[in-house]
């Protein structure tokens, strides 16, 4: 395989498509390709800078920065346009858009430099982003419709789950490009058990405070343990309604049973709590619960998104969303058998390990670039690619 220029596209550098866009950069460097991403400007926090000096260092396209709105807006425009100046000033051979804003910027940047006689190759991973969005709702309807759009300049879509394929076929329809599903990938050092603080709380949380995430039904199913089961809760991460969930906590009685120590690397969180709680009411393929399994902690989590795709042939059970009593139960199962938890969870650590990391990814997502650009007819492996200045 002759090697790619890359350019990753995605807007806000949070999160599980944050994280998974790094590791398959990392490694598509580590393979020999040129790789470069572009993210919004405004999006993150200190940790985040953190991250993102440290892959640029990696990068041999570098990483490039733009104010990217949240909403559609007419400012979008002006981001595609320079995602087209800045693809071809690199002169891609791949670009790859992550999530609804990154899938959009990429899309739009290659039909704009095919029109110019350039013939990169766009792939898109939706990452749940607007699959999210109720179909018949009219923000639903609008992504959609914008989906079926974009639908015409891609040359293949990536899905990191069978659940994520199935909700884009039935929102979106069938895909007139080829299809892979890639599942996100776990490191070699993400595989080994992390032991708990001698004062660890009973249970963690760790991601983006919103209510997605269902922070909110964590802290009722907190409250219902509480009255016969008191428990400590450490909630890990940072989000536009940190202060609406530490005003509940504080509202249900459980300013002492539940701290918020802010946002930090998922290993350095699992060692404050002995079993990790992932209450959200959505999900696509959520590394948290990937990271928690490879960390050796018992997993409490909704049954939403690709999370069935993860525990798929264990016995560690899943919780209907939404339900904050269901949520309690299966906490005060742990509470009350800490053992045969912590032997679920070493079945689970097991399943994982055998079948998430990132090498399967990337080689995964890479191969398809090859073999779907080959089915456009176009020459990306085993040519020289387009040069061509901006």
């Amino acid at each position: 395989m002759r090697p790619f220029r890359i350019l990753h596209c995605l807007r806000a550098p949070v999160g599980g498509l944050f994280r998974h866009v790094r590791d398959l950069a990392r490694e598509q460097t580590r393979r020999g390709h040129a790789v470069g991403l572009l993210c919004d400007a405004g999006s993150g926090d200190p940790l985040t800078a953190g991250l993102l000096e440290e892959l640029e260092a990696d990068l041999a396209l570098g990483i490039a920065r733009l104010d990217m709105p949240r909403e559609p807006a007419l400012a979008d425009a002006y981001v595609a346009r320079a995602t087209r100046h800045l693809a071809t000033a690199m002169q891609v051979d791949i670009l790859h858009g992550h999530g609804a804003k990154g899938g959009a910027y990429a899309r739009l940047a290659a039909a704009g430099m095919r029109r110019r006689g350039l013939v990169p190759h766009c792939f898109y991973t939706p990452h749940g982003g607007s699959l999210h969005y109720h179909p018949r709702s009219f923000s639903g309807r609008l992504f959609m419709a914008a989906e079926r759009h974009l639908a015409r300049q891609t040359d293949g879509l990536i899905f990191e789950s069978a659940y994520a394929a199935r909700t884009y076929a039935a929102h979106v329809g069938a895909s007139a490009c080829p299809t892979r599903i890639v599942h996100n990938g776990l490191r070699a050092e993400e595989l080994v058990p992390v032991e708990p603080d001698p004062d660890a709380a009973d249970f963690v949380f760790v991601g983006e405070l919103r209510r997605l995430k269902g922070v909110d039904l964590l802290i009722e199913a907190t409250a219902r343990l509480h009255a016969d089961r008191p428990c400590r809760v450490t909630i890990v991460g940072a989000g536009p309604e940190a202060g609406d969930f530490r005003s509940l906590a504080e509202a249900r009685g459980l300013g002492r049973s539940i701290t918020f120590p802010g946002a930090m690397p998922a290993r350095a969180a699992f060692r404050l709590g002995r079993a990790l709680v992932m209450p959200s009411r959505a999900e696509s393929l959520p590394y948290v619960a990937l990271e928690a399994a490879g960390a050796g902690l018992p997993l409490v989590a909704t049954s939403v998104g690709g999370v069935p795709e993860i525990v798929s042939g264990t016995d560690t059970p899943l919780v209907a969303p939404g339900d904050a009593q269901a949520l309690a139960d299966a906490m005060r199962a742990i509470l009350e058998a800490p053992g045969l938890a912590r032997d679920r969870a070493g079945r689970l650590h097991r399943a994982v390990a055998d079948r998430f990391s990132v090498a399967a990814m990337a080689e995964g997502v890479t191969g398809f670039y090859a073999e779907a650009a080959a089915e456009r007819r176009a020459p990306v492996d085993g040519a020289a690619p387009a040069r061509n200045a901006a």
